[in-house]
């Protein structure tokens, strides 16, 4: 049972640069920092950098140079990862990052780790179970969709070459409980080989970095999060259908620890808001085209305008595609968008909300930010 706060959550940002169809990466970058500065004047409290690669409409693909950008661009917002993909590269190279980066701009800056690879094999390696819901329900007003399939995407050749690209010839990811004991380990000066052997991360041992899980069920994620007393991200924006599994795993599993006394929750959200309903339903048309190009396995496709969107044929496999994330995306005014954000709040008991807003213009994204601020104090 969750237990819903007693006042309305703080709001953040999880950007993935996303590149505009006729843009360029450097024009997404630009953005990038734009829209920080102005989340920065909006009271927004974190800026979250994601981490994707082979997306052709993604920017984000290193979120520690570019978390180096935005922090060294804004002055009081936190700004961290969404998740850095601790499967592709060691904990020693993620604290020293990091470490780097707190070392000019200590107190503000978040690490946050996610499975990545770990999570696909597993995906891939066994079918839905049985029992899970066929048909969406709604929980006290938020809608909780069923279960999308992800194992026919993830045996894709295609991925299965990308990730390859990801790693050293050779290399095997260690189970992620054992990485996040280790980075932990780094940034507390305590790392030792197995005859005692001591490891150093400069810069990194003592930064003031604030550690946090993501994860998108109630599986290895929310339990080492939970275990280990760090703050956990639930993806309700990428996997609505297991956002509550995901939480009450945390919650149950939570220990106190140096940095938490009592569990806390972040939960994601992908938001459109205009000034009326009709110019939100409007920016928001090509979300779904987006998202078709995501589970088809191409990787993001360059965000396109509306009218790109509408020449796209729907079959009906198209939209079974897309539908959990369509029809959990809040799209609408501001007091619409507000009402929806504050069901999903009340339902998971969240402490924290983390929007994702993208839009074909970079102006419509910073007012619908701007808006929802506006409407949510």
């Amino acid at each position: 049972m969750t237990v819903p706060p007693s006042r309305p959550s703080p709001l953040s940002i999880l950007d993935l640069a996303p590149i505009p169809s006729g843009g360029t990466a450097a024009d997404a970058l630009r953005n990038t920092l734009d829209l920080a500065r102005q989340a920065e004047e909006y009271g927004y409290r974190r800026y979250w950098l994601a981490e994707h690669h082979f997306a052709a409409g993604v920017a984000s693909s290193a979120p520690a140079v570019l978390i180096a950008l935005v922090a060294a661009a804004t002055r009081r917002i936190r700004v961290g990862s969404g998740a850095v993909q601790l499967g592709h590269q060691t904990p020693l190279a993620v604290v020293e990052q990091f470490g780097l980066i707190d070392a000019l701009h200590p107190g503000r800056i978040d690490l946050g780790l996610g499975r990545s690879g770990q999570r696909r094999a597993e995906l891939a390696s066994k079918a839905p179970p049985a029992d899970e819901p066929v048909t969406p329900r709604i929980v006290d007003g938020l809608l909780i969709p069923p279960p999308f399939d992800f194992s026919a995407l993830v045996r894709s050749p295609r991925l299965a070459f990308q990730a390859s690209l990801l790693q050293q010839p050779g290399a095997r990811t260690p189970d992620f409980a054992d990485q996040v004991d280790e980075v932990i380990a780094f940034l507390q000066g305590t790392f030792t080989s197995p005859d005692g052997l001591p490891a150093n991360a400069v810069p990194g041992e003592g930064a003031d970095v604030e550690l946090w899980i993501l994860g998108s069920s109630g599986g290895q994620s929310a339990q080492v999060a939970g275990e280990r007393g760090l703050p956990f991200a639930a993806n309700y924006h990428v996997s609505p259908s297991h956002v509550l599994e995901a939480v009450e795993a945390y919650r149950k599993a939570f220990k106190p620890s140096a940095a938490l006394a009592e569990p806390y929750v972040v939960v994601s959200a992908d938001v459109v808001v205009a000034e009326d309903d009709a110019t939100a339903a409007e920016l928001a048309r090509p979300y779904p085209l987006w998202v078709r190009s995501i589970r088809t396995g191409q990787g993001a496709m360059p965000y396109p305008s509306p009218r790109e969107a509408d020449a796209h044929v729907w079959s009906e496999s198209d939209l079974a595609l897309v539908a959990d994330r369509v029809d959990t995306q809040f799209v609408g005014s501001p007091e619409k968008v507000a009402d929806g954000l504050r069901s999903l709040q009340r339902v998971t008991g969240a402490d924290e909300l983390l929007i994702t807003t993208i839009t074909h213009g970079h102006a419509d994204r910073v007012r619908s930010y701007e808006l929802l601020a506006g409407a949510w104090a």
